[in-house]
This record gives structure tokens, C-alpha cells and sequence, in this order.
């Protein structure tokens, strides 16, 4: 499913197309490669900016909910334009144990791949990018500003990759 809310002409990776890989730090430096997942699925959350209100609502959503995910064998790769060290202080803070990802530098570089960067704000949209375990990528949102994500929409979205698999979902 490809949903593009609200937002005029994003060039986002089309439908059964390889998701443009990436390699970003996490926020400990650590480098990650998005290709070092296939196997597994992926889930791939731009949000605009680390502390901000809507964007820790969603994440602690995510974090609550986090054996969800792992149900569907599923990592959580979340990406913002913020530095690592404010990215370190932000998962310090709201315990958030999957990888915050720094595209600060060139700032925006891989939202722009994604066709999600907005120029004017500096910043990346709420944009979620659901990629099966052989990298293709299955399941596109984009929010708008002020929008946050609905998180039944992952669990719907990684159901049917499960069922296409053969493994059954929790």
C-alpha cells in the first residue's frame, strides 16, 4: 500500500522496488547499513525532530509496542535530521531501545532518497517505509505535518508480509 497524505509530488520509492539502501549512526556512532537487514523486516520511521511532541508520542508508542514487531520479525530503524549526541540524550530519556538514526549530515541526505526531505523546514516528513526481508519495499505513508502515524497500520501492513511469507503472526 502507498499513502501520500497531504503532501504535493513526493517522489517516494515506488511499490515492489528495492528501497534505496543507506548507512547512517545510530545514536551511539555506530554505523547502520539498512542492507545488513534483509532477512528480517524493516520498519523505517522519518520524523521531523528528536524531543519533539508528536514525534515522542509516536516512538514511545513504538517502544510500548515493541514485541509487535519482533512478532513479525521486524526492526525499528528510526531516522531524524538530529545529531547522534542529541539523538543519545533522546533515547536515554525515553528508554527507547531500537537504533535512532542521524541523517544530519549531509543534513537530510538519505529523507531526500526517500523523497520525504522538506527544504523549507529542514527537516524530514513522517514518513514510514515498511521493507520486506529481501529489501523491496511493501507499505509507504506519509503523514503531514501535525499528523502523527497510526500504529495499527504497521500492524496491518507487517501481518500481510508474514502471511505472504508463510510464517503466521502472533
Amino acid at each position: 500500500m502507498t499513502e501520500v497524505r497531504d503532501s504535493p509530488a513526493v517522489a517516494v520509492p515506488l511499490l515492489g522496488q528495492p528501497a534505496p539502501d543507506f548507512e547512517l549512526p545510530n545514536q551511539y556512532g555506530e554505523p547502520v547499513r539498512l542492507s545488513d537487514f534483509r532477512g528480517r523486516n524493516v520498519v523505517v520511521v522519518f520524523y521531523p525532530f528528536a524531543f519533539s511532541g508528536i514525534c515522542t508520542g509516536e516512538l514511545c508508542e513504538i517502544r510500548d509496542n515493541l514485541g509487535d514487531f519482533e512478532a513479525d520479525d521486524a526492526s525499528i530503524l528510526a531516522v531524524s535530521v538530529d545529531s547522534k549526541f542529541s539523538l543519545r540524550a533522546y533515547a536515554a530519556k525515553e528508554g527507547y531501545e531500537f537504533d535512532l538514526l542521524s541523517d544530519f549530515w549531509p543534513h537530510g541526505e538519505v529523507a531526500r532518497q526517500y523523497g520525504i526531505f522538506d527544504d523549507q523546514s529542514g527537516m524530514a516528513l513522517r514518513g514510514t517505509f515498511i521493507i520486506d526481508a529481501q529489501g523491496i519495499v511493501r507499505h509507504v505513508v506519509v503523514n503531514p505535518r501535525g499528523q502523527a502515524r497510526d500504529l495499527a497500520e504497521y500492524r496491518a501492513a507487517l501481518s500481510s508480509l508474514a502471511g505472504k511469507s508463510g510464517r503466521k503472526s502472533e
